[in-house]
């Protein structure tokens, strides 16, 4: 009997295997309650015959689609020159490939698209869930997609925290330790450089600078705070407008922002770390090989990326995640730029 590879039915594999279709159905979408005796016979049926159950058969017998979203918040023009974006985005899909899921990418310019954006993920049947960067205090498409019932993992505290699992670094305490590092290192004019307005991670990283600051006793200058928006462009234009304010040593929120502060310092004619220091925040690769060395806050990008797949698929697959919020740690390493080595002071 010549068997037609192209005609084959779950219902023709259920008979060969002597079991019912929807036991077939749940073999060939990995169902967990078939007993193994059973899922090794039927899976030998399906190696004899060369069946290949058809992917949109598939999706429907298991109302998933074995997709995941991945949605940035940002212009696409600020999404490809920010290294922290693409790190990110790799530990998502490399952990996407190492679960067989499918990544979709959606980048968010402006409401405009996140009106065009928010029906295409949210529908049914299209994705079985997605992870957003946390944005701005006026975007509303977290708690747009928070209604809409999708599973859905947030990575960085989003402003509002109920109901959502979401990862990130204590931007806080780790800000805190940053600043403290440059106070023991004997400074007392510590400006701070901030990042994009009205998001969580500004706002908590300046948080944890004003922390440090009280602790030692030190007074909060409102003219050793300049605003950029993570970009090393920015980190440039607010170094020039703290210049005139004679800091002794700055922290800035991101590493690109202090590749340009310290750009700007060296065009104004200081030695860095011999006349102002620099810590930045996130220890991206180029951290190491910029000269000097940046001293850095390390906050491992990459591995949030593929620990927020993780999670989502735990609210997939177990309807909850083990707990609401992940707290990543972060380490504050000491190079160059700081000025602890010069001093003999280095961790």
């Amino acid at each position: 009997m010549t068997i037609d590879i192209q005609n084959l039915t779950l219902e023709d594999i259920a008979e060969k295997a002597g079991v019912s279709r929807s036991t077939v159905s749940r073999v060939v979408n990995e169902h967990p309650n078939v007993s193994e005796k059973v899922r090794t016979r039927v899976l030998q049926v399906i190696a004899e015959t060369g069946f290949h159950p058809n992917a949109a058969a598939r999706t429907l017998a298991s109302q998933r689609s074995s997709m995941i979203g991945f949605i940035l918040g940002r212009t696409v023009s600020s999404f490809f020159p920010d290294p922290y974006f693409p790190q990110l985005t790799q530990g998502i899909a490399q952990a996407c490939n190492q679960n067989r899921y499918t990544l979709s990418l959606f980048l968010v310019g402006s409401r405009e698209d996140e009106a065009m954006i928010f029906p295409n993920v949210s529908r049914k049947g299209l994705l079985d869930g997605v992870i957003v960067q946390s944005g701005h205090d006026d975007d509303e498409l977290i708690n747009k997609l928070i209604t809409s019932n999708i599973p859905i993992v947030v990575v960085g505290r989003p402003f509002e925290v109920e109901n959502v699992t979401f990862l990130d670094v204590d931007n806080v305490e780790a800000s805190r330790q940053a600043v403290a590092h440059l106070i023991g290192l004997g400074n007392t004019r510590i400006a701070t450089i901030e990042g994009s307005a009205n998001t969580t991670v500004s706002i908590d990283r300046r948080r944890g600078y004003e922390k440090a600051l009280a602790e030692a006793g030190l007074p909060l200058d409102e003219k050793l705070i300049a605003a950029g928006d993570f970009s090393e462009e920015s980190g440039y234009r607010a170094m020039e407008a703290l210049l005139p304010h004679k800091p002794d040593a700055v922290f800035a929120a991101s590493d690109a922002m202090a590749f340009g502060a310290i750009r700007a310092a060296r065009h104004a004619g200081l030695r860095v770390p011999e006349d102002i220091g620099f810590v930045g925040f996130d220890d991206l690769p180029s951290a190491r090989r910029f000269e000097p060395a940046l001293t850095t806050v390390r906050q491992p990008v990459s591995e949030m990326g593929s620990k927020a797949v993780d999670t989502l698929l735990q609210i997939i697959h177990e309807g909850a995640a083990s707990q609401a919020a992940t707290i990543v740690p972060t380490e504050l390493v000491v190079r160059n730029s700081c000025g602890a080595k010069a001093k003999g002071l280095a961790q």
